[in-house]
């Protein structure tokens, strides 16, 4: 772990807990946490070997679509039947998600202070009367889901706002660690469609922020504001997210190349360009406002300007994660192959 990337998880961790001794602007801390947790999920996503599975432009087109089937779902959910009941459910869902979420983003912290065994040695767990259902863990696993599981239960118990946080942070870091979108025309789909799905369910119906004030479970990050009125802030976990994915393709395009994190940098100021402008705007109107209607369009035109400055626009629209996957592949079952035939 780079330096830079250590004083990120700190500095995240820090502001995560500065709410709790001192008073801190609540627009600030959605900004700053906001930033430094695309920027820490951007750089955990750089792996040795490029991603096998990466996002279609099938997949791309029918996110939306999906997205807003689920959502409309959830609406008609609270509004027929109890929230109490339907939180409960929710509660279990993510009671189970956020231990495995949380186990994993911790783990690699985890594995430094454990023997090399520990962290190698593959345990296989069958499932009692259906044998062929099995899995696998190692022990620096079930150590870092300790604490994991002590955080879910706290936050199922209390549903406090710093259990609320530390589960969707640990959301939001393993989504854009694990999600590829492939290519940059995937995700320029991806942006564009959810850009739309965004500015429909927020301006033109109820919905989005029906679902959003009654979903009692950590699909949205919340700021204190000491205002009894309006206590917290919220920002949807969906607006670091999606972009966030974006941004960590740029930061591994550049790694590809070997150039450093040229396009990385236009990527995330245009998220940063993005958020500040979400805040503006929020702030002017007194009013929910459509986070990825900003940063979408800042993310991508910010990246764009800067490919078109260099004159690189072929090469970035050429790159494809998949194909650069199935390349190494190949590399890597000839070399097995020529070992055997020595």
């Amino acid at each position: 772990m780079k330096n830079c990337e250590r004083i990120a998880n700190l500095a995240l961790a820090g502001l995560t807990l500065a709410p709790l001794l001192v008073k801190v602007d609540p627009n600030l801390n959605v900004i700053l946490t906001a930033c430094l947790t695309v920027y820490v999920g951007c750089y955990r996503s750089v792996k040795p070997t490029p991603p096998s599975e990466t996002m279609s432009n099938e997949h791309a087109m029918r996110f939306p679509f999906v997205g807003s089937a689920m959502l409309l779902s959830l609406f008609l959910l609270f509004k027929f039947l109890s929230k109490d009941l339907v939180n409960a459910v929710l509660t279990c869902y993510f009671f189970v998600l956020g231990i495995i979420a949380l186990s994993a983003t911790i783990l690699p912290a985890v594995k430094r202070f454990l023997p090399n065994h520990w962290n190698e040695d593959l345990i296989i767990w069958h499932f009692p009367y259906f044998r062929s259902l099995e899995i696998e863990f190692t022990r620096s696993q079930i150590i870092a889901a300790i604490p994991g599981t002590f955080f879910c239960a706290w936050y199922a118990s209390q549903k406090h706002w710093l259990a609320n946080n530390t589960l969707g942070l640990a959301f939001c870091i393993q989504g854009i660690e694990m999600l590829s979108l492939g290519s940059f025309k995937t995700g320029a789909i991806l942006l564009a469609g959810l850009f739309v799905y965004d500015i429909f369910w927020v301006f033109f119906t109820p919905v989005m922020v029906s679902v959003a004030k009654s979903f009692d479970a950590p699909i949205k990050l919340l700021f204190p504001t000491r205002d009894t009125a309006r206590p917290f802030s919220m920002l949807g976990l969906g607006d670091i997210v999606i972009p966030g994915i974006f941004v960590a393709l740029a930061l591994r395009f550049d790694v590809s190349r070997g150039k450093g994190s040229r396009y990385f940098k236009s990527a995330f100021l245009g998220y940063t360009v993005g958020l500040v402008l979400t805040i503006i705007v929020m702030n002017w109107f007194q009013a929910a406002q459509p986070a990825l209607l900003y940063i979408v369009p800042a993310v991508i035109g910010f990246l764009a300007a800067h490919c078109i400055w260099n004159g690189e626009v072929k090469q970035l629209l050429e790159f494809d994660e998949s194909k650069t996957a199935a390349a190494v592949s190949q590399e890597s079952s000839d070399a097995k192959t020529s070992k055997k035939v020595e």
